[in-house]
């Protein structure tokens, strides 16, 4: 698995996780920990188990919801939610604090970092003497640059 720069091991946690839980430790679940981690965009459970098949995992699209639970219960990923029925998820560990834009056409999502964030975040905390604990801020529009079509041009991303 590539190095995350961080002091937090995903695959102990992970396997902390399964022993506590007295919780079977499969391949599969660490293969698609792996993945997850290799990846470097947001997914879908649909597009991960994609992205498995194309990387010749031989995993069930069950096997992939059941381990996006686990996952998530060890905070090992994030669920977000850009759009109105589909849950979009990201590695919780070894990020920067990030925000996020969402094309409304296509579903395109383009992460940013703003430290003005951190600032109002910190600011708002000590004047509403409130221990911030974490905060998700996205932001909704339109891709600029429309072809001809009418189609936004990231569209053949989300897939």
């Amino acid at each position: 698995m590539n190095q995350i720069v961080t002091n937090k091991d995903p695959e102990k946690i992970l396997r902390n996780y399964l022993e506590k839980g007295n919780l079977r430790k499969t391949k599969e679940r660490f293969s698609i920990l792996k993945e997850i981690y290799n990846l470097k965009t947001h997914f879908s459970v649909e597009s991960l188990h994609e992205h498995l098949l194309r990387e010749h995992y031989k995993i069930s699209l069950a096997t992939v919801y059941n381990t996006i639970e686990h996952l998530l219960a060890c905070k090992l990923i994030r669920r977000h939610h850009f759009e109105q029925n589909l849950s979009i998820y990201e590695p919780a560990i070894g990020q920067r604090q990030h925000d996020h834009l969402i094309c409304s056409d296509c579903g395109y999502v383009l992460e940013f970092c703003d430290p003005r964030i951190q600032q109002i975040q910190d600011t708002m905390g000590e004047l509403l003497n409130f221990r911030i604990t974490g905060h998700s801020l996205h932001l909704y529009g339109h891709c600029n640059k429309l072809k001809e079509n009418g189609i936004c041009p990231h569209f053949e991303k989300k897939k």
